[in-house]
């Protein structure tokens, strides 16, 4: 137990305080438990590969075959011009009618992408940061409904 003692001032009576020091040390017990059985504890986990970079590689196993079409991309632009499309090679130019986009081109464009390359189902869309939020979507979904449901976004001005 703790103890302070203190003078009773001019009457000559001393002042006895002792302070109980058990619940303290009863909450700094339950605190230091809590925090150990809270604590995060990291398990550091090895991948198993199936085999080893020092040793052979085994040719029983063919190599993996890449998706189809997987070299070719296809990329929607959409500028304050219009859109530019571009898949494989070809690079298509699809201006504004006045102030609207062409978005029946657009559509009639990505279907014959979609018609070349028909296991193709990834598309990238680069919008310019000045358009509304509102070409971004439904360039999205023009795009969704082509037949490419993993649209993937670039950033930066195109």
């Amino acid at each position: 137990m703790a103890e302070v003692e203190a003078g009773g001032g001019g009457r000559g009576r001393r002042v006895n305080i002792e302070l109980n020091l058990v619940p303290f040390i009863d909450l700094m017990s339950v605190l230091i438990t809590f925090l150990l059985i809270s604590a995060v504890w990291v398990q550091i986990n090895m991948i198993q590969m199936g085999t080893s970079f020092y040793a052979q590689k085994d040719q029983s196993e063919p190599p993996p075959i890449p998706p189809p079409h997987s070299d070719v991309v296809l990329k929607v632009d959409v500028k304050q011009a219009g859109f530019v499309l571009t898949f494989g090679r070809q690079v298509i130019s699809i201006p504004n009618n006045g102030t609207e986009f062409d978005n029946a081109r657009l559509t009639t464009e990505l279907e014959k992408a979609k018609q070349l390359y028909p296991d193709k189902v990834d598309a990238v869309l680069a919008v310019a940061d000045e358009l509304p939020y509102e070409r971004m979507i439904y360039t999205m979904d023009t795009v969704l409904k082509a037949g490419f449901p993993k649209i993937s976004l670039a950033t930066g001005n195109p």
